[in-house]
């Protein structure tokens, strides 16, 4: 998979995501409280971060969210 193909599918995730919150009328904030984590780190995790505490986080976000 091509860099370009990589950073393209990021960008897609986060839009899912933050589509997602929208439909349910949540925002980031909320979210982070709900995962017990801070806005900041989650924020990161959502636009497509790689450490291991991003990837669990999306995994959360993920069955949170039922995408």
């Amino acid at each position: 998979m091509s860099e370009e193909m990589l950073v393209e599918g990021i960008k897609q995730k986060s839009k899912h995501i933050k589509m997602a919150l929208m439909d349910r009328g949540m925002t980031q904030v909320e979210l982070a409280h709900m995962l017990s984590t801070n806005p900041q780190v989650l924020n990161r995790a959502i636009q497509g971060d790689m450490s291991p505490r991003s990837l669990e986080l999306r995994k959360q976000i993920n069955k949170v969210l039922g995408i």
